[in-house]
C-alpha cells in the first residue's frame, strides 16, 4: 500500500483546527461537565467533542482511528494494521480544567509500530505544530482552516529554529512530577551547571522540544501510547526522538498494553 503522507496529514490537520474550535467553545463556558474514567482520570465534554469531530473527519481516510476517548481495539485486530491514526483529541484535560492554557490537540499518522507523521495543535495560542518524517517538521501561528503541509514549508518556521541560549532546559510535567524523575533532574546538574527547569503540561513539551527551547523531557511514570506518538513523529522530523533510559532504544507502538515504558525525549 502506497501513502500519500501529505494528503492524510492536510486532512489531519483540518480535524485538529476543527477539534480545537470545539474544544475553545467549551472552554469559553462555565461548565465543563467533568466526569471521572474507570482510571481515575478526568474527561470532559471538551474532550468528548473534540474526539467526535476528529472521528468524522479522519474517516473519508478509511483508515483505522484509535483515539483515547474512543473503543479501544483488540490487540487481535490491531496489530494487523498497517497504517492508522493514533490520537489525543485533548491532551492534557486536568490542564484544560485548571484554565491554564497548556493543552493540545495530538494526531498521529502510524505506519505499524512507529509514528510517521504528526500534529500538535494549541488551540488557544492558535498554533500548530506538524511534521513527516523525512519531509521535516514545521510551526506556524494562526493557520487558516484549509491549511497544508506545503503552507506550512512556505509560511512556518522550520524546526528546529536556532536557538542561541546557553541554558540547557529540562522540560518536567505541570500535573505529574515525582522523586524518580526530581532524582533523574539531580543526576543532570551535576553535568549542566547552566540547567534550568520549565513546567509544561501535555505534549507540548515535545513540540518544544522540537523547536528547540527545550533540550530533555525525561518521563519517569505512566502515560500512553496517544499521549505521545503525534509529538514523537515531530520530533524525528526535526532530527530529535523519544528514547528508553539507555537513550538507544527508540519508544514503540501498537502493543497489546497501549501504556508507555519511562522514557526520554531529546
Amino acid at each position: 500500500m502506497i501513502m500519500d503522507l501529505e494528503l492524510q496529514l492536510n486532512t489531519a490537520i483540518k480535524a485538529a483546527i476543527l477539534a480545537g474550535e470545539e474544544i475553545l467553545k467549551v472552554y469559553q463556558t462555565e461548565d465543563f461537565q467533568v466526569v471521572s474514567k474507570e482510571d481515575f482520570t478526568p474527561v470532559t465534554k471538551a474532550d468528548k467533542n473534540a474526539h467526535k469531530k476528529i472521528q468524522e473527519i479522519l474517516q473519508s481516510t478509511q483508515l483505522p482511528i484509535l483515539s483515547e476517548e474512543g473503543i479501544h481495539t483488540a490487540f487481535q485486530e490491531r496489530q494487523k494494521w498497517e497504517y492508522y491514526w493514533l490520537v489525543d483529541p485533548l491532551d492534557g484535560t486536568k490542564e484544560f480544567i485548571k484554565r491554564n492554557d497548556e493543552f493540545t490537540v495530538n494526531i498521529a499518522l502510524m505506519h505499524k509500530t512507529e509514528p510517521i507523521a504528526g500534529i500538535i495543535y494549541v488551540p488557544v495560542f492558535r498554533i500548530l505544530y506538524a511534521g513527516i518524517i523525512g519531509q521535516g517538521a514545521y510551526k506556524l501561528a494562526y493557520p487558516e482552516l484549509d491549511c497544508n503541509f506545503q503552507e506550512l514549508i512556505i509560511q512556518g518556521q522550520k524546526l528546529p529554529v536556532s536557538n542561541n541560549s546557553t541554558d540547557f532546559v529540562v522540560a518536567t510535567s505541570r500535573s505529574h512530577m515525582n522523586a524518580e524523575t526530581q532524582n533523574y533532574i539531580d543526576r543532570l546538574k551535576t553535568e549542566h551547571e547552566n540547567l534550568k527547569l520549565a513546567a509544561i503540561g501535555s505534549a507540548l513539551k515535545l513540540a518544544l522540544i522540537a523547536e528547540g527551547s527545550i533540550d530533555v523531557y525525561p518521563k519517569i511514570g505512566k502515560t500512553m501510547e496517544w499521549d505521545t506518538a503525534s509529538g514523537h513523529a515531530i520530533l524525528k522530523a526535526a532530527g530529535k526522538n523519544i528514547y528508553l533510559h539507555d537513550l538507544k532504544t527508540e519508544l514503540v507502538y501498537n502493543k497489546k498494553d497501549l501504556a508507555n515504558p519511562d522514557f526520554i525525549a531529546c
